[in-house]
């Protein structure tokens, strides 16, 4: 039998909007990295990789690296955090439940401005969690995968796709102990998820009424990346609005669109149980 665990969050305006906090029944849910160089970063700086969840937007890989919202000052507003850019206004509250922390977002910008989104949240795991999705759910990869997989890569190709959990033979749903390789994949068509470690699970259900694509993104790096200096272990699990990691290579009907009214909205739930 399985109980549910009310889950608290705290949030860093100053520094990127940045989820610091995600903790549920004693245990904190988010891994971090410390790393000074996150209270010197500007606009346009490559990214700080500080852990926690990172609001990606308007795209994850690309220019701007890891989006434009992680650089900039978020301030508190409406019992929420807001970001204020060139492009656009994001709106983000929280609100705690018994049965889930839920995260409201409302992103003002022009009619018909495109975006990725992703809450990139990184996770304090043991190396037996598992990541449960449903089978056959089509998976892309990228031409960093490359050499992990059965077959060679398609010339030119963006991504190639294959079924959840093992596309293209490459087994994901598994962590394990650092093996040196550092993957990241995009679970499509996807709205929920859920993280197994030990008695306890962390489900992430995303929610919005807009046509848009909604994924599940996951960075399983174990132990390799960064590619120069020094490499350490990162799992990311990050609900997403778009199919792809690079606004810039999204196809139509790869990112989200703001419709004609100018206002995005969409809704993450995040909920934890833990077995008796």
């Amino acid at each position: 039998m399985a109980i549910d665990v009310p889950l608290s969050a705290v949030t860093d305006p100053a520094a990127g909007g940045r989820w610091t906090s995600l903790h549920g029944g004693g245990r904190e849910w988010l891994w971090h990295r410390p790393d000074l160089a996150r209270f010197t970063v500007r606009p346009g700086d490559a990214f700080v990789d500080a852990g926690g969840i990172e609001e990606c937007v308007p795209t994850v890989r690309g220019v701007p690296d890891h989006g434009d919202a992680w650089s900039r000052r978020w301030t508190r507003a409406d019992g929420g955090d807001e970001l204020r850019h060139p492009d656009f206004v994001l709106r983000r509250s929280l609100r705690s439940a018994p049965r889930a922390l839920t995260a409201s977002y409302v992103l003002s910008a022009a009619p018909g401005y495109r975006l990725i989104w992703t809450a990139h949240a990184l996770l304090d795991l043991t190396e037996a969690a598992r990541i449960r999705a449903p089978e056959g759910t089509f998976t892309r990869l990228f031409p960093d995968s490359a050499p992990l997989l059965d077959r060679p890569w398609p010339d030119e190709a963006p991504h190639v796709s294959g079924a959840w959990p093992a596309p293209y033979a490459l087994r994901l749903d598994h962590f394990g102990p650092d093996d040196g390789t550092a993957v990241a994949a995009v679970l499509t068509d996807c709205p929920k998820v859920t993280v197994a470690d030990g008695a306890d699970r962390l489900t992430f259900t995303l929610r919005t009424e807009e046509d848009v694509p909604v994924s599940v993104a996951l960075w399983r790096n174990l132990g390799g990346y960064p590619r120069t200096g020094t490499p350490y272990r990162s799992i990311g699990v990050e609900p997403m609005l778009g199919s792809v990691l690079d606004l810039d290579r999204a196809a139509p009907g790869e990112a989200a669109v703001v419709p004609a009214g100018g206002e995005l909205r969409w809704e993450l739930d995040i909920s934890m149980t833990r077995a008796e």
